[in-house]
């Protein structure tokens, strides 16, 4: 099912989209991926959602991605007395190991570890970031900390640290046993939350190795710290706005954003911009004016792809929402100015042969002016690097391994079809007509490039380009 736009569409399920029947409408209306949220799965609820992709997938013959985003790390207050108590600005609050209920001056801290690792000068963030104190003191047993922003606080509200470098990593006993779930059921990709530092990917790595592709949710400023290891350690990622949003100022996300779309594309991995894309449409059938102008913004930008959270997991209006994103994409990617925006950043290829293949296989197609890049590639690399130019024509990605069609649905641009390897070159140049010209991509007379290696079916040897011109049945004619 060819879609008419290059940015990718996630939808999380929830009690609003997981019906099979939901589902179907949403995968029509656009999606290209699906979120499974373990925070809020159980795991026969996730057997279930991933058996209902994976069987609208097969009624329309198209892959689907699957997204498992784990939990990771939560931290919140112990109970007070009453549930709610008013902390008053510039109070002295303290966090202690006594489990009684807390007062208005004082509460159950139930983690360790933060009380290792928090020094005076650090910030306390509560409830969202609604409640805000810096710490004074901070002892073995006990954190005393100045009450910068006040208000009513209740039990169990969760509590972030924005300048403390936890010592833990970013699994825990919910997320072992919810990533062998969703590994034995053949997620796609595993989002991980509370990433730190590059050595929390290599850590996850050895636990996933091969199952799935790693995506990593940028919400803490040490993972800003630590960008460049964690972009080159994982295989794509989030620009968590929401818990982003929260650890740092709000005027920072902005350029955050941008920074982490213009890194993850010069290292040829999908980034994905996430949280309150399209908020309002929870309860509204149509989204502000602000809203459609943040898709806007980082489809402008080239980001892999959009994502909706509650908007379509608990809103009212879910295949709206959908079809409002995809409308504003199709707008922006043919507004005038989206190539030269899209462009503002050039990407430099990387020093080998397969980037300098991907880098030849852009100029030459917009040179010749051909209709659609064919990539035949094993493991997706080869399809990653072409995307990764962006080129102003389709990328169709012909691969004979389901995993590789699937984790492609993520990736701007990319058609993915799965189809069995060539034997020869002529079969190879045969088979991209064909399935080109069947799914609408190329038209009698028109032309396509194909990127392949040699030996055919070979991962890894990504080393040729041929053009390749199609009749009204799709046949190869001719080429160079």
């Amino acid at each position: 099912m060819r879609r008419n736009r290059r940015v990718k569409l996630i939808a999380t399920l929830g009690p609003a989209s997981s019906p099979p029947e939901m589902m179907e409408r949403l995968f029509l209306a656009g999606v290209d991926v699906f979120r499974v949220n373990m925070s809020h799965s159980s795991h026969e609820l996730a057997r279930e959602l991933v058996f209902n992709v994976r069987s609208v997938s097969k009624k329309y013959a198209c892959p689907i991605g699957i997204l498992a985003d784990l939990q990771g790390p939560k931290f919140r207050l112990g109970a007070f007395a009453g549930e709610r108590v008013p902390i008053s600005p510039g109070a002295i609050f303290h966090f202690d190991r006594d489990e009684a209920a807390g007062s208005a001056e004082r509460v159950f801290l139930p983690h360790p570890q933060i009380f290792e690792a928090v020094e005076p000068g650090h910030m306390l963030l509560l409830d969202d970031g609604k409640i805000r104190m810096q710490v004074i003191e901070a002892r073995d047993d006990r954190i005393t900390a100045e009450v910068r922003v006040g208000g009513p606080l209740a039990s169990r509200k969760g509590i972030s640290l924005p300048d403390t470098l936890l010592p833990i990593g970013p699994l825990t006993e919910k997320d072992y046993a919810d990533l062998n779930c969703v590994l034995d059921l053949g997620a796609d990709w595993i989002a991980l939350s509370f990433v730190q530092r590059g050595e929390d990917v290599v850590e996850a790595r050895k636990l996933i190795t091969n199952g799935a592709a790693i995506m990593v949710k940028i919400e803490k400023p040490s993972a800003i710290d630590d960008l460049d290891a964690i972009i080159q350690a994982a295989d794509g990622f989030m620009v968590a706005r929401g818990d982003l949003g929260v650890e740092m100022p709000v005027e920072h996300v902005p350029g955050l954003q941008k920074r982490i779309t213009r890194e993850a594309r010069a290292a040829g991995k999908p980034v994905v911009v996430a949280t309150q894309m399209l908020e309002s449409m929870i309860t509204s059938p149509v989204p502000t004016r602000a809203e459609v102008s943040d898709v806007a913004t980082a489809v402008f930008d080239g980001a892999d792809a959009v994502m909706l959270s509650a908007e379509s997991a608990v809103g009212q209006y879910p295949v709206e929402a959908i079809q409002m994103m995809d409308r504003i994409a199709i707008k922006v990617e043919s507004d005038p100015s989206y190539s030269s925006l899209v462009h503002a950043t050039h990407v430099l290829p990387q020093p080998t042969a397969h980037d300098a293949i991907a880098a030849a296989a852009h100029a030459v197609a917009d040179t010749v002016k051909l209709a659609a890049i064919v990539c035949f590639t094993a493991t997706g690399s080869t399809a990653l690097r072409v995307a990764r130019e962006r080129p102003g024509l389709p990328v169709i990605g012909l691969t004979p391994v389901h995993a590789t069609a699937q984790r492609l649905t993520l990736v701007w641009g990319i058609h993915s079809i799965l189809t069995s390897d060539p034997d020869k070159l002529s079969d190879m140049v045969r088979k991209a007509c064909k399935l080109a010209f069947d799914n609408g991509f190329v038209a009698a007379g028109e032309g396509l490039l194909i990127t392949a290696g040699v030996p055919l079916g070979s991962p890894g040897t990504t080393n040729m380009i041929r053009i390749a011109y199609v009749d009204d049945q799709g046949n190869a004619i001719g080429g160079g």
